[in-house]
Formats: C-alpha cells, structure tokens, sequence
C-alpha cells in the first residue's frame, strides 16, 4: 500500500501514518471524522489495490467504520439559536443543548445471559431492544425574517464598529412565538471551535503557551454566548416604555400632566445632580412630551411619583428580575436592587433604565405586553415536536403569565409611542406608509467604566408594528460601538428601520399612506402601460404627472420599470421598453450614502435610477442618507427604484 497516496487523501503527515502503521497493535485508527468525499476517495482507492495482483490483500487491511455527525447545511445562520453537538452527537449549546433528550432518541442492544466467566449460558436466551430514533423540532423561526435581520445586523455592526456584537430579536407579539433571533458575530456550527473574530484570535496567539489554551476556552465560550438570552445589560432609555406604562396604570399621571427640565434633577442627598442630554433643559413638557424628549429629569420624577414598593412590584410583574421561561439553555435573570436596599437615587436612575440590569429577551416581552393589551406572554423557539414518522408530539401554545396593565394603559402607550416614531426620540426608526411605536435607549457601561476608565455604551432600540394592531416587537442592541455616534437613535434605530422595511410586506401588511405622507413625499402608483402602444402609454404616464424615457425602436411598451403599481416619487421617470434589446440595458447604481435629500436626487437622476426618500424630518437641517435599498456598484434596469434612508443626527438617548 502506498502510504504517499493515503496522506494524499487523509491530509496527513506521511511520517504520521507510518508511525502509527508500524506499531505493536493491528488495528490503527488514523483519522476520525472524515467527511463522505473523503471517503469516496478511500473506496476508490480500495478498489484501485484490488485490480492489481500485488495489492490486491492489502485491501482487507484498510476498514471504514461508519459514524455520523450533525451537519448544519446553512453553515452560521441562526447558529446562536440552533447551537451544535459534540463529536457524540450530544448538544453543548442552543436548541441542540435545550432539546438534547428529544433529539437523541434511544440506542438498540442486545441483551444475552452469560455465566461468570463471560461465556454464553448453555440455554438460549436473547433479547433485542431496537433503537428508537430522535424527535423532530418545528420552530417558529420564520427563515426568510431570520434573513432580513441577519443581513441588516451585519450590516449596523459594520457601519458602528461595534466591538461586543450585536443582537436583533422578533416576536409575535400575541403569542410569543419567535420569529428571528439573530446574533453576530456568531459561528459556523460545523465548526464550532473555530474562533471566528481574527483580533481576537490574534490576541491569544501572543500570549505566553501556558496561558494560550485557557483564552482560548473564554473566547469559545463567548462566542457560542447566546446575547439575546444570556447577558445582562442596562436598557437605558428603552425602559422609559415601562415606568410610562406604571404612571399612567396607576393614574399618577396623565397625559398632560406637567413637568419642568432645566438640564439636570438635584436628587436629596447626592453632589452631583442627575443630567438630562440636553444641557440646556426641555423647559415645560407635559407627561407625553417628556417621553418623546427622553427626558431623564422628567423620569426621575415620575419615578420618585411612584414610590420604590410600586415600581418595584410592576418591574418584576413585567417580567424582570426573573427568567422569561424561553426554551433556551442559559437565560438570565438580571440584576435588580433587594427593596430595602432601594434609595432614592436608586430609584430615579431606575426610571430611566440604569441602576438595574436585564436581558434583551425580558425587555422585548414587556415591551410586547406593552403593545398586545397588557398580557405578558412566554416567549418560545419551538412551535412543534415531531416523532420520527412526522406525528406531532407536543405543540407549544400561548402562555399568557398574567395581566400587567390594562388594556386602556395599553391603547395610551401605543398612540404615544407612535407619535414618538413620527416626531420624537424614536423618529429614525419611522417608516412611511408603515404606523410604527418605538422607543431609542442608550446606557452607560458603567461598571465596565469603573474597571477600564473606558466610556463605553450600549445602543438599542425597541418598537412594535403596526401601532393600531401590533403583530410584531422587535428589538436590537448594539454593544459597544466605536463609530462617529453611539447614540441608540443613530446606531440601532436604522437597523430597526430596515428590518421592519422588509418584514411587514413580507407579512402581507400594506403600507397606508396618510394625507400629510402623501403631500410631504410627493408620491404616486406607477400606472400599467405595459401591451399598449407607444403613444397610449406615454399618454396614460403625462396624466399622472410622471415622466417617462422610451428605450428602443418599437411600437408598443413590452415592459416597463417600475412595474405597475409600485410607488414612485411624484417626479419620477417611468422607463419603456419597446424592444427586446432594449430590456438589457442597465445602468450603475451610485453610491447615495452621506447625502442631503436634495443631492441624494440629483445623483439618481443623473444614473437614471428613481429614489424613494424614507424618514419623518427630511426637511429638517442635518438630516443624511444612511441607507440605500440597492448597494451602490450594482448593475439595475435604468428607471429602478432604489430606496434611501435618512436619520437625524441627534444626541437623544
């Protein structure tokens, strides 16, 4: 046997092969785990010893014991969710850990009777268990959602130079079901040992070799982390939803009820007063106002309003402090204060989401009880267990916990969150056509600062769709990022935004624009003039005020972009096709990042492309494009639209 051509195949040292091949013992395992192409190969090679007569006996020496692992075909999609095996098929993380028993099934044996010194009794007596396969889970992961919140995850970690990962999770907001959970940076469960973050892998590789494995162990550990299940973080501002929802159920406030912000709230007892974002002050606001303000000082004293036992009771009747019960391994509790350890300070800071420590998942169920009527749901992963034969098992329900608020609390916070999407702190998570409830949150990492002397932030956003009939809630964090604005409405509230973008129409709601959209985007429906002839179809497109461009030498439209139906700006050029060379042209998209409304225009109108402005101020000065639906370098049908998000720079937390 050629040794070369098995090291060939295996990937392996020749002088390995040789040494293990020339031991004391006949039976040599020389790799485990080889995939099946691998295996083809070995086949092949045995077959290729057995056609010649000098190798032919050597092919009852090479054996291939089967063996089986689980294979994740979709490489790190959902890898946090899913989590992998051990080389025993045993789960070490995510559903696969959460669900092991159901998963593994039973293994066969033979039971027989032998004597004392192990041979076989002179009566015959066998018995045969047979294997039982694993079950089968059915998630409520929606693939294509999963999809849509990865992409655009990747893409907020990558424009903010976020270094702590980031995490985006969707949930019906009725049932509890999960729609999406993503969270990157993750791994390829396939290869799960593999550290994916290159720095940090750097980072171990310099240290001294007996220190090398133990980093290696953390950096494993925290990449597997699920984030949205598993890490306590302080909410910030995003909790505002929560202490809003307290006053106004406890009827300590209401609506209009006043309040005053100079710039800071002198707490009794503390030097250094608690500080608004606007140094300056917000002056008289009312209940509502203060909430799309992200006023602090207002906060503050809505908290001192309630009074430590009261907030104390709706926190944990929210669900925090304690598990939401969501069928993964590993879920935190957070951290709150004991109530006698409760000061006012405490209590102040509390209000506005610091002091206090919660997991993503706690805040996305509150928030939807917030949004559903008042009923804190579980939230789940798993929607069905199948048998082996596809006969469902166990089906997961909805489980309603218990009755937070009322319904009327409900229906407030819903028209006040909305109007904070349209105009308020939430106002860069708003999409037109769509009625959008949401609220930005930015925290301090302040025991992290205490240790590095760092500044360091976490920024989030949280809202749910539509605001008059919730079906979804949505929430994504940002941990830490490095760019120009670590804001939560700069850095978390378009990601936000572009999920919900793509997701609602992908679950069938329609846009509906109001009259006041309608005026301010200038928009219309594309009409069909495709199979008319030339003439009728410019005709038909010049009363709708809309430009068109006729592209070849035919007689009649064969198509036509946009096609029928699709919203366009009121300036737009509908682009006619009058031939079927005509039909491949294509023009490149430009790069509309960076840009004020107006040069956004002018650089689409010279590329050829039309553009569909997206954001609640743009009229507003500072207002830039921050997203753009179709990449810039693309090659699109002249006439394409391409879809262009703006935020406000603002510094609201």
């Amino acid at each position: 046997m050629s040794a070369s051509r098995v090291t060939e195949i295996l990937d392996m040292e020749q002088s390995d092969i040789l040494e293990k091949a020339t031991g004391k013992t006949y039976y040599v395992i020389l790799k485990k785990d080889i995939e099946s192409d691998v295996k083809d190969e070995i086949i092949a090679f045995k077959e290729e010893l057995a056609q010649d007569k000098a190798t032919k006996d050597l092919v009852g020496s090479i054996y291939l014991e089967p063996d089986y692992k689980r294979y994740y075909p979709y490489g790190n999609f959902a890898a946090s969710v899913l989590g992998f095996t051990s080389d025993d098929d045993r789960g070490l993380a995510g559903l696969e850990l959460e669900y092991n028993s159901e998963l593994t099934g039973v293994p066969g044996r033979l039971v027989t009777a032998r004597n004392g010194v192990g041979t076989d009794m002179p009566y015959d007596y066998d018995q045969m268990v047979p294997a039982q396969d694993g079950n089968s889970l059915v998630l409520s992961i929606d693939e294509t959602i999963q999809h849509y919140m990865e992409k655009y995850l990747e893409q907020g970690i990558a424009d903010n130079l976020v270094k702590n990962r980031g995490v985006a999770v969707m949930m019906d907001v009725n049932t509890g079901a999960i729609l999406g959970m993503a969270v990157k940076e993750d791994y390829d469960p396939n290869n799960p040992r593999v550290l994916v973050n290159e720095e940090k892998a750097a980072e171990i590789e310099a240290l001294p070799e007996e220190d090398q494995q133990q980093a290696l162990v953390e950096a494993l550990g925290a990449q597997w982390r699920n984030k949205a299940v598993s890490d306590n973080y302080e909410p910030g501002s995003v909790f505002k939803i929560i202490t809003a929802s307290m006053a106004l159920e406890e009827n300590v406030c209401t609506l209009d009820t006043p309040f005053y912000c100079g710039g800071a709230l002198k707490v009794e007892g503390v030097p250094n007063p608690v500080k608004c974002h606007k140094t300056t002050g917000h002056g008289a606001e009312t209940f509502q106002e203060a909430l799309w303000n992200s006023c602090n000082p207002a906060f503050g004293t809505i908290g001192k309003m309630l009074g430590a036992d009261t907030f104390t009771e709706y926190y944990y009747n929210f669900g925090f402090g304690q598990k939401t019960g969501v069928d993964l391994p590993d879920e935190a509790t957070g951290i709150y204060y004991a109530n006698n350890e409760l000061k006012e300070i405490d209590l102040v800071i509390s209000s506005f989401g610091q002091g206090h420590t919660d997991t993503p998942m706690q805040m996305l169920t509150a928030v939807a009880a917030v949004a559903n009527g008042g009923k804190l749901v579980t939230p789940h992963v798993v929607s069905k267990i199948l048998d082996s034969d596809g006969n469902i098992v166990k089906t997961m329900g909805t489980e309603v916990k218990r009755q937070v608020i009322s319904k009327e609390t409900s229906d407030m916070m819903r028209d006040i969150l909305e109007q904070n999407a349209v105009t308020g702190s939430g106002k860069n998570g708003y999409i037109a056509g769509y009625r959008i409830a949401g609220k930005t949150g930015t925290s301090e990492k302040k025991a992290e600062q205490a240790v590095t002397g760092e500044e360091n932030y976490i920024a989030s956003y949280c809202g749910f769709a539509p605001a008059d009939d919730p079906k979804v809630v949505l929430l994504v964090f940002y941990d830490t990022p490095k760019g120009d604005n670590y804001y939560g409405s700069a850095v978390a509230a378009p990601t936000f935004r572009n999920i919900m973008n793509d997701v609602l129409p992908y679950l069938g709601v329609e846009r509906k624009y109001n009259d006041e959209e309608l005026a301010k985007l200038d928009i219309k429906n594309t009409p069909d003039v495709t199979g008319k002839a030339l003439s009728e179809a410019q005709n038909a497109i010049q009363q709708e005020g809309l430009q068109y461009k006729v592209v070849g030498s035919g007689e009649s439209v064969l198509s036509q972009i946009p096609e029928a139906g699709k919203v366009i700006p009121g300036s737009g050029t509908v682009v006619l096709y009058t031939d079927e060379e005509s039909s491949s042209q294509t023009v490149t998209v430009p790069d509309l990042l960076n840009l004020t409304p107006s040069q956004v225009n002018q650089r689409a109108q010279e590329a050829g492309l039309n553009v569909r402005l997206s954001g609640s101020d743009l009229e507003s000065a500072g207002v830039i494009s921050q997203s753009q639906s179709i990449e810039a370098g693309s090659e699109v049908s002249p006439g394409t639209i391409i879809e262009v998000g703006f935020i406000t720079e603002d510094n609201i937390r």
